[in-house]
């Protein structure tokens, strides 16, 4: 090819014949096809127009009619001037002369002349080649008019030079010219020239962006002559179509060749191994750096420390930085980035220091690895305490910086400071950022602020995705389900798809409000979008029917995703045991532990809390504590589980002893604690312990006690019978009495039967919850214990007046893998007959022992035989019943009660303990209660 003559050689037509009599429209292309394949620039590129001294003073003194390049009106001037170049001289006499009516044609709009001047004008060389294109396609030309005066001139049988061929490729590959580039390729082969080594790279491009990798691969393997240039190329192209294995063949395959891979190939390639975790291939380029002593080019270090870190091999990351002889701003925020990547802060701090000890400052990228690192690892509130470090080091934040910062404000839930963030963004015009845009919406949506985060949404100028669906979720979690559906439309309507994400948020609202149909219907909803129903979807829908308390449908889901063949996830298992907890299905939730043990799980923490939470509300303390020593790393929900677990069996100084323990591992606590500490307290009695931990919440802690906290005080001190105390607390607390106030407060009463207070009390709730019938039925049973029998009616009739209907009272216990539920309005069991003649001889047996029956539990105006056969049809004296007749060994018995067990049947439950000699658990709407031997684990305080 470098033998072939230039064009103008061949070719003297001359260039104003069929002239251009107007400016041509630039041809228009899709954006698609603009987009692809750029000609490479050089810093040496001049501007064609920055040489118009005119030239033809010199050469062509004749030529008086333009004297400076200002003369030059029309496109008719131009080309007379041209025609009297060509008629006075055969050649060309400088490039700048063609330079210059190159830069004429193109601002009068005659682009192909323009083309043609360049084709025929002078002796080319790539970096004028690219100074052309940028020219010409500022000036409003289109290259495919390049190529329509290439296609002239070939037509023609003009033979053009490797570097015309080179560029008309490139120009085929940026506006994806399928067809030309075939021909000109085919040309080149039946005229049998030898190609350079820049030809074969444009035709490996070409074939790359129009005719797909493998067809550039066979391009490759069918040249000859394949030089260093050539394969890096080759590696090059498979690289960019994340080819990773087909670039390491190459790679390897080079190098019994002799060929040695340059700087930006190797680069290329760790950048590959460390995206795709080839952590082994990454060390095989290692070796080879090594093996080719390129450890001194900085660049290829840093992009060793990246592969690494990617791999998540922190040492070795390290072990190639602390090599490195000489270190830049790159190689300090590559290792730096690979700490906080990676969650190990504490280093990535150590090497921050040790680089401003080292003279080398850092810039913001340094500063948005340390903010991303602590954002993505969950210590947002040193997020915020780096912001303000960076500002005091005079750096602006840039979107990176605020989309970090952002992140830690909606977790924090700090509205305010996302408040001042986002005026920030608006000051300095960050808003145009995709990414600080949706960061801003999500943070709007998690605190509640839909109407703004709707505001935010309409002024976005590129809507992703993500903003779709952080606003969609946001509606639903908040069951604002017409507003969700209405956005789903027209996220559809606007042509963007739903992805599973989109339909998860709508499925997880709909099953946390209770909606477990639509939910369901949503799932059936993906599967006909052509999407597949995934381990979230179904995870959301077990979840929200979990924390709405439908846990028997939640466990009904289950079933649902198995035989879909979904394998469950550790959310999955979280919300299953749960689901377990709740039910106090002990059985199952063992079963749940085995299986997370066998599939990996019992090391996270939260399904160790999970399984904590699950064994103390299933009647298993022991399991619950025993999980909860295995457990390492525990977080602040462990100890706040274990130490409810403690509370809810009445074993409060377990529970203060707990918290000590969790105060010396350095653990804070925050007013979850402090619920399960006065909870403990309440339920053992610890009247003193309980002031002091009330105090030290907002003396030592400074957290302000809640309604919850209140209310816990109220019935610590009404239990232990100091009425006028609650009184007056009740009447000094800065929050007004809500419903858990009065109800503690009335509880209190009845076991003291205290009826001034208690009908105080009454008259709050009956007024703050008119239709819970429990607050009647409490007051009836106080009224009854004081043979008021006239104001037990008034209540009844109050409740009528009302149509408050009396809440339905069940108890359940398991036998092997059956739930027997036993019910006061509903159907009587099928074996009631056996029963009740076991219950009626262990009572007799009870008797003997000392057991004498709480008629005052019955607030029916009859006489007291009657009264006692009324207690033997209570649920839970039916349910242990059962468990005693159907357990065949001494195996405990566990039985579940919706509500608050009776003082007779709690002495009842203590005497067939120590008569048959049996451990019973009974959980009631409240606590738990451990009989064993005629004793209660809640030391009849309760």
């Amino acid at each position: 090819m470098d033998k072939l003559s230039p064009f103008h050689r061949h070719f003297n037509l001359p260039l104003n014949q069929n002239p251009l009599t107007h400016k041509p429209k630039p041809t228009t292309l899709s954006p698609a096809t603009l987009s692809l394949a750029s000609t490479s620039t050089s810093s040496e590129t001049t501007s064609l127009s920055a040489s118009l001294a005119p030239p033809w003073q010199k050469h062509f003194p004749n030529l008086r009619f333009l004297d400076t390049p200002s003369d030059v009106k029309t496109l008719d001037s131009v080309k007379a001037m041209h025609a009297q170049m060509i008629k006075t001289c055969n050649m060309w006499v400088s490039d700048s002369m063609a330079k210059t009516l190159i830069t004429f044609y193109l601002e009068l709009g005659d682009f192909r002349s323009a083309a043609m001047v360049f084709f025929v004008g002078f002796a080319r060389n790539y970096v004028m080649w690219n100074s052309f294109l940028e020219e010409f396609e500022r000036y409003g030309g289109h290259p495919i008019q390049i190529l329509q005066v290439f296609q002239e001139l070939h037509f023609k049988g003009v033979i053009f030079d490797s570097r015309v061929v080179t560029v008309i490729l490139k120009i085929c590959t940026r506006i994806m010219d399928l067809w030309l580039g075939l021909e000109v390729h085919a040309s080149l082969i039946k005229m049998g020239f030898e190609l350079d080594t820049y030809v074969k790279s444009a035709l490996l491009n070409y074939y790359e962006a129009c005719w797909g990798v493998e067809s550039a691969n066979q391009v490759f393997y069918e040249m000859p002559d394949r030089d260093d240039l050539l394969w890096n190329e080759a590696i090059m192209v498979n690289l960019k179509n994340e080819r990773l294995v087909n670039a390491l063949e190459l790679f390897t395959e080079m190098q019994f060749f002799f060929v040695k891979a340059n700087a930006i190939t190797l680069l290329k390639i760790l950048q590959a191994s460390g995206k795709h975790g080839a952590l082994s291939e990454g060390k095989q380029i290692h070796g080879y750096v090594i093996k080719h002593k390129l450890e001194s080019n900085l660049s290829i270090c840093n992009s060793l420390i990246s592969m690494y870190s990617r791999n998540g091999k922190l040492k070795l990351a390290r072990r190639v930085f602390d090599s490195m002889k000489d270190r830049n701003l790159s190689s300090w925020n590559s290792i730096i980035s690979s700490y906080s990547a990676l969650g190990d802060m504490n280093d990535a701090w150590n090497l921050f220091h040790k680089m401003e000890s080292s003279g080398v400052k850092p810039d913001i990228i340094t500063w948005n690895c340390l903010l991303s690192g602590h954002a993505v690892h969950g210590s947002y509130k040193e997020v915020l305490t780096i912001l303000e470090k960076m500002q005091a080091s005079s750096f602006r934040p840039n979107s990176c910086s605020i989309t970090s910062v952002l992140q830690a404000a909606t977790e924090l839930r700090l509205l305010n400071i996302g408040k001042e963030i986002h005026g920030y963004v608006i000051r300095n015009g960050l808003d145009y950022d995709v990414y600080v845009g949706t960061s801003l919406l999500d943070m709007y949506v998690k605190n509640d602020c839909l109407t703004i985060s709707q505001a935010i949404f309409n002024n976005m100028k590129n809507k992703n995705i993500v903003a779709w669906n952080s606003l969609i979720t946001g509606y639903a979690f908040k069951g604002h389900f017409y507003d969700a559906r209405r956005l789903l439309n027209n996220m559809e309507e606007e042509g963007i798809t739903p992805d599973l994400v989109t339909w998860n948020g709508m499925v997880s609202g709909y099953s946390m409000w209770g909606h477990s149909e639509e939910a369901l219907a949503v799932i059936h909803d993906i599967k006909i979008s052509g999407l597949t129903p995934n381990v979230v979807s179904w995870t959301a829908l077990i979840s929200g029917c979990s924390q709405k308390g439908n846990y028997r449908e939640s466990l009904e889901y289950f079933v649902q995703m198995q035989q879909e063949g979904i394998k469950p996830n550790s959310a999955t298992v979280s919300s299953l045991l749960r689901t377990c907890g709740g039910l106090s299905l002990l059985k199952k939730g063992k079963e749940i532990h085995c299986f997370s043990a066998k599939s990996g799980f019992i090391e996270d923490v939260y399904i160790a809390t999970a399984l904590i939470d699950m064994y103390c509300k299933s009647g298993d303390l022991k399991s619950a504590h025993e999980v909860f020593r295995r457990t390492t790393n525990k977080t602040l929900a462990c100890w706040n589980c274990m130490i409810m677990g403690f509370s809810i069996y009445g074993l409060g100084m377990e529970a203060i002893s707990l918290f000590s323990e969790m105060q010396g591992a350095g653990v804070l606590p925050d007013s979850i604690t402090f619920t399960a500490l006065l909870s403990a307290c309440k339920n053992s009695g610890l009247v003193d312990e309980g002031w002091d931990y009330f105090d030290s919440m907002s003396k030592d802690y400074r957290i302000k006690p809640t309604i919850e906290h209140y209310s816990c005080m109220v019935d610590l001190l009404g239990r232990a019978g100091y009425l006028d105390e609650a009184w007056d607390f009740i009447q000094t607390m800065p929050l007004n009495p809500d419903a858990t106030i009065w109800g503690a407060f009335l509880g209190s009463c009845r076991i003291h039967t205290n009826l001034e207070f208690a009908e105080i009390a009454a008259k709050e709730l009956f007024n703050l919850e008119p239709y819970n019938s429990a607050n009647y039925v409490l007051m009836m049973n106080l009224y009854a214990m004081s043979n008021r029998w006239e104001d037990v009616e008034r209540i009844r009739g109050l409740m009528a007046e009302k149509e408050v209907k009396i809440r339905e009272v069940w108890s359940w216990v398991q036998i092997n893998n059956t739930v027997h539920v036993f019910s006061a309005a509903g159907e009587p069991h099928q074996d009631e007959g056996e029963i009740y003649f076991e219950l009626y001889q262990l009572v007799s047996e009870m008797k003997k022992l000392g057991y004498v029956p709480d008629i005052n539990c019955v607030y029916q105006n009859t006489d007291e035989e009657e009264k006692e056969k009324a207690l033997l049809s209570h649920t839970e004296k039916l349910a242990i019943t059962y468990g005693l007749i159907k357990t065949k060994s001494n195996a405990p018995i566990r039985v579940i009660k919706n509500t608050r067990i009776c003082s007779d049947c709690h002495t009842a439950a203590k005497y067939m303990s120590l008569a048959r000699g049996v451990e019973i658990f009974l959980r009631d709407g409240a606590r738990f209660h451990h009989f064993k031997a005629g004793r209660c684990s809640c030391n009849d305080f309760w």
